[in-house]
């Protein structure tokens, strides 16, 4: 595709660009929120004090889940800035927005440059990806691999039939991405990554590819860069089967990488198992991908219809790019017939969304872009409604404060942005995010987030210098990695922590003397029961807060949807 487009002037596309950098920086601000970021948080923060990068533990015990390439990337942060929010959060936003660098370079090698420039507005602007730069997991690592091996294997395959230079330093470097991708999240990266390659080479006539020496030697690569991973699982877990795991001995590491932790999810069979629903994800996108997501669900049934239509015609000078499609749209069927999913599994594809995306609205008619563009105008003035609606129901602190930023931030975007143009498009829905984004990061996750009753506990400990001198206990009766509170007072609290599973374990404690102990109100009053000495230091009040109800989120009903936690002083029976 040649460009036959006007590009966004660079003052404004850069100005959008910063915009949307800042909106997903606000992210750093807000605490490490539970449940699942405050684990991966303390995994790393163990694995940089100890040194020790070839094993993972959590709640004291090995832990098999997860590769290890983000607690990797995470740990070395730490190492760099220290072991705070900031060390956890800054590396995973440094990696989304390589994502956004990677997806407008990969959309510039087929189409027009205002398709590659609102293809990364759309990336930086779209609700979950913002939203996973606070709620830090490992999708943004796994965004610039997936979308950067695609792009440096597409200059591959362009470099024998576009005319541009073919470069083997693409195939090592996209085999490299490709290898950190499998560390990160399994061997079914291979599917965003290979499966939208291929049904490109199908559609346009270019099914020889498949024949062609040169991939196979990526597959190779790629699995020769993930050697550090099998390696790892190997120390930690095939070469000592006398360790108990999923309440069993003798499981594999390596076999659990290669297939329990992808296909027996799949297909529900594994040790770690979900309940899936087939339509899960078509709603979910309506909420994840705004304010786009309407202009995606179009731009894809746009690209199937003209997919059915097209004229047998496999010239690549005039073919379409079938990439982003492929790539989005068998992930997509890939995870929604999965038995385990959860909302930001689809991030990793927002970048092909982004262009599937900006192709349709560069694509639009004046006349129809008029009418899109009321529509989207639309939608972000009920973002904003929906932003004030929030901070009046709930009330954080600053309430008038952030209400009237809020109403001049939209005032101000469409004073400015007036015309019904692409750039006025934009620019609105940069605004909107914007307002969206800083509501929910600025002021209402502060809000929340002070009910994670560990970080709340631990922020005492340390103002405390009697307390902080003194490790303390977590007393968590059960098995697996457990869940509640106790990560984040795990993570933000600076003396030493260990666990108690069990009443002997933490007996065995005590026997030197009365402990300083972190557990839940319910547990604390069992202690009691059971003839344990049990002196209250603090009691703080705990919610889950990535479940959010109406019960909560109203001040009036919010205490009745709290549970205390307790930091104690225990000693042993009477």
């Amino acid at each position: 595709m040649t460009d036959n487009y006007p590009s966004f002037d660079d003052r404004w596309f850069y100005a959008f660009v910063a915009v949307g950098v800042f909106l997903n920086a606000t992210g750093l601000f807000p605490p490490i929120m539970e449940l699942d970021g405050a684990l991966y948080a303390c995994i790393a923060k163990q694995m940089a004090q100890t040194g020790d990068f070839v094993n993972l533990y959590a709640v004291g015990s090995d832990w098999l889940d997860k590769p290890h390439f983000p607690f990797w990337v995470i740990a070395v942060s730490y190492k760099l800035f220290g072991i705070n929010t900031f060390g956890y959060k800054f590396p995973a936003l440094l990696f989304f927005l390589g994502s956004v660098v990677y997806t407008y370079k990969f959309a510039r090698l087929t189409y027009p440059k205002i398709v590659a420039q609102l293809a990364a507005l759309v990336l930086l602007t779209a609700f979950h990806g913002v939203l996973s730069n606070s709620d830090v997991r490992a999708e943004p690592f796994l965004m610039p691999l997936i979308i950067g091996a695609v792009y440096h294997f597409y200059r591959v395959f362009l470099g024998s039939n576009y005319g541009v230079r073919k470069d083997w330093l693409h195939l090592v470097i996209g085999s490299l991405l490709t290898g950190c991708a499998l560390m990160t999240k399994g061997v079914f990266v291979l599917i965003p990554i290979g499966g939208g390659l291929v049904l490109h080479w199908l559609l346009t006539g270019h099914w020889r590819e498949l024949l062609k020496l040169r991939w196979y030697v990526a597959v190779a690569l790629s699995f020769a860069f993930t050697l550090p991973e099998i390696y790892c699982l190997y120390q930690q877990f095939d070469a000592h089967p006398e360790k108990v795991v999923f309440g069993e001995k003798g499981v594999s590491g390596v076999r659990f990488f290669f297939w329990d932790s992808q296909f027996g999810r799949f297909f529900n069979t594994g040790p770690i198992k979900g309940e899936g629903d087939k339509f899960f994800f078509v709603h979910t996108l309506l909420w994840a991908f705004l304010p786009w997501s309407l202009p995606l669900y179009i731009g894809i049934g746009k690209m199937i219809r003209d997919l059915f239509k097209r004229q047998n015609n496999p010239s690549p000078a005039t073919s379409p790019e079938y990439v982003s499609l492929g790539s989005s749209l068998l992930t997509f069927a890939l995870f929604s017939f999965s038995g385990f999913q959860l909302p930001h599994y689809m991030n990793i594809v927002f970048p092909f969304f982004a262009v599937i995306t900006a192709q349709f609205l560069v694509g639009l008619t004046p006349k129809n872009l008029r009418r899109w563009t009321v529509g989207q105008t639309a939608i972000g003035v009920a973002i904003a409604g929906l932003s004030i609606a929030l901070l009046v129901f709930v009330q954080p602190e600053n309430l008038v404060g952030s209400v009237v930023l809020v109403i001049i931030m939209t005032l101000a975007t469409y004073t400015l942005f007036r015309q019904n143009t692409l750039l006025s498009l934009s620019g609105r829905m940069v605004g909107a995010m914007l307002v969206l984004g800083g509501t929910l990061n600025l002021f209402l996750y502060p809000t929340f987030l002070r009910y994670q009753a560990g970080m709340a506990t631990a922020q005492y400990v340390n103002n405390d210098p009697k307390l902080a001198k003194r490790p303390t206990i977590l007393y968590e009766p059960g098995t697996g990695v457990g869940g509640g509170s106790f990560w984040t007072y795990e993570f933000y609290v600076k003396s030493p922590t260990t666990y108690a599973r069990s009443d002997s374990s933490l007996k065995a404690r005590l026997q030197a003397g009365s402990q300083q102990v972190f557990t839940t109100g319910e547990y604390a009053d069992s202690l009691e029961l059971r003839g344990f000495q049990v002196k209250h230091l603090a009691v703080f009040p705990y919610y889950h807060v990535s479940q959010l109800t109406y019960e909560f989120l109203n001040p009036a009903t919010r205490s009745q949807t709290l549970t205390p936690y307790v930091l104690a002083e225990v000693g042993a029976k009477k």
